[in-house]
């Protein structure tokens, strides 16, 4: 059932949205269903629906099992619209439909900045969305991971007009060739031949092509599943077929519903088996999975001295928000969330990014693991670079806190950035506070990512360190780890 508009305050007004430049956008993604489309305005996320699509998505929403699903949090909380100014806008700006108000997530991320075990488990929360429903005479017509997001660690599907009426004589389910190339050949690419699928979903939105994995993969790894499955013998019947056969394309209706339901159901429980094969890498070859255990420039007092000084900086300065850049397996990311904090934590590497995401999942943290490399963030997307935005566009003004502990060294040794753009970009991500860690040049890690090199760097001190942060920030406390080489220092931004 879709509630009322709960009591909220009173949004901002016509007057002041238009005047801050925030008019009503349409998200991102939105624009594909002709059913209906999703708007953004002022932080608060709308759907315009038209009466045939409303007609459909009532009947859905008022079934036992999306009640359920909302109240698990595996489908996105949606309310009719109230009277305010802002509903008004929306409303005016889609005449003719019914306007839903959805229960917005902090910050949305897209299938490429998922590590393997987030887009697994958004592949599981489909197929039980898809088997779910059909007791009540609803499928879903599509199966793309851009159904879906993540609410911390949770998986959220937010694309309510997927669902629609299922004729029960109808045996087939007409999304899953696309869930097989948006999940299962993604993760078997990068589980089975070592891949990384963030790339390849960044550069083929609607997923991957058997044609292009049989390509890809050995001859016995065509030979054997699960890529047997999913991509060989999908190729080898694709040479004899005639693609402009209609029939190929057409749903098959059986005269008996319970035969036709039979089929249906053993289809998506061959995806559910398929899928369940498909297991993340533990053993992936990351330096940096176990890169605390074998750091020899930390003691466990110099790791317990970086976790209170987070944790005080949250507490002292009532830290809501925060954007953990390089975030590792999440030790001080899970040290925020635990006091209170929604975190996004981001990490070029995808396995740490992975162990990030199961330690969130198991102890029900508030923490959205992404991989995301900060000296190449994710790119604008899509259609006229609008249908997903870059990772800078949303983090940009969304943390009260970043946190770059153990990462400007990197950045500046390996990718070489000038610290004023370091400085620079932080003063951009955060609203308030800026919590660094500083790496001497003298420090072991250092010089070994240097590798001769440090006469590159023999201008960089502390005092110089703190000079640049110093034109954008202003110094707050500091604390010295043990080894006499390193320092943390809590920032403000300069108003």
């Amino acid at each position: 059932m879709v509630r009322a508009a709960p009591a909220r305050a009173e949004g901002l007004t016509v007057a002041e949205v238009m005047e801050s430049g925030a008019a009503v956008a349409q998200a991102r993604s939105s624009f594909r269903d002709p059913a209906g489309r999703t708007l953004r305005v002022a932080g608060r996320v709308f759907r315009a629906v038209t009466p045939e699509g409303w007609e459909t998505l009532s009947a859905f929403l008022n079934t036992r099992f999306a009640r359920e699903c909302i109240a698990r949090k595996d489908l996105v909380e949606s309310w009719t619209t109230g009277e305010d100014e802002l509903a008004r806008l929306v409303r005016a700006e889609c005449p003719q439909s019914v306007v839903l108000e959805h229960q917005p997530v902090f910050f949305p991320s897209f299938p490429n900045e998922w590590p393997a075990e987030m887009l697994r488990a958004a592949a599981f929360l489909t197929l039980d969305l898809a088997e779910g429903a059909a007791p009540e005479g609803f499928g879903l017509k599509d199966a793309t991971p851009h159904n879906i997001l993540f609410d911390g660690a949770q998986p959220v599907f937010v694309d309510l007009l997927s669902f629609q009426r299922r004729s029960p004589s109808v045996a087939t389910w007409r999304a899953y060739s696309q869930f097989v190339r948006t999940f299962l050949l993604p993760l078997a690419v990068d589980c089975r031949l070592g891949l990384p699928f963030g790339p390849l979903l960044l550069a083929h939105r609607d997923g991957l092509k058997p044609e292009q994995v049989y390509e890809w993969a050995s001859p016995w790894q065509r030979a054997t599943p699960p890529l047997l499955t999913l991509a060989t013998i999908p190729v080898w019947l694709g040479r004899r077929l005639n693609p402009d056969d209609q029939e190929l394309y057409r749903e098959k209706e059986l005269a008996n519903p319970e035969r036709a339901r039979f089929i249906y159901l053993h289809l998506l429980r061959r995806a559910r088996r398929a899928l369940a094969r498909l297991v993340p890498r533990k053993n992936a070859a990351s330096p940096w999975l176990d890169y605390s255990a074998r750091a020899d420039h930390y003691t466990q007092d110099d790791l317990r001295a970086k976790e209170s000084f987070v944790r005080e900086a949250i507490g002292d300065f009532r830290v809501s928000s925060v954007l953990d850049v390089g975030c590792n397996t999440g030790r001080f990311s899970a040290v925020a969330a635990r006091c209170g904090a929604s975190v996004v934590a981001i990490d070029a590497d995808a396995a740490v990014t992975g162990r990030t995401w199961e330690l969130a999942r198991a102890a029900h943290l508030g923490i959205l693991p992404l991989v995301v490399d900060i000296a190449r963030p994710t790119p604008a997307a899509g259609w006229r670079n609008r249908e997903c935005d870059s990772f800078l566009d949303r983090a940009r003004g969304r943390f009260d806190l970043v946190l770059m502990l153990a990462l400007v060294h990197h950045l500046l040794v390996n990718e070489r950035v000038p610290l004023p753009e370091l400085v620079a970009l932080a003063a951009d991500l955060t609203t308030d506070l800026f919590l660094v860690e500083y790496v001497d040049p003298s420090d072991p890690m250092f010089r070994r990512l240097a590798r001769g090199r440090l006469y590159l760097h023999e201008n960089l001190s502390e005092s110089v360190f703190e000079q640049a942060l110093g034109q954008r920030f202003e110094f707050v406390r500091r604390r010295r780890l043990a080894g006499g080489r390193r320092s943390l220092s809590l920032w403000r931004k300069r108003t």
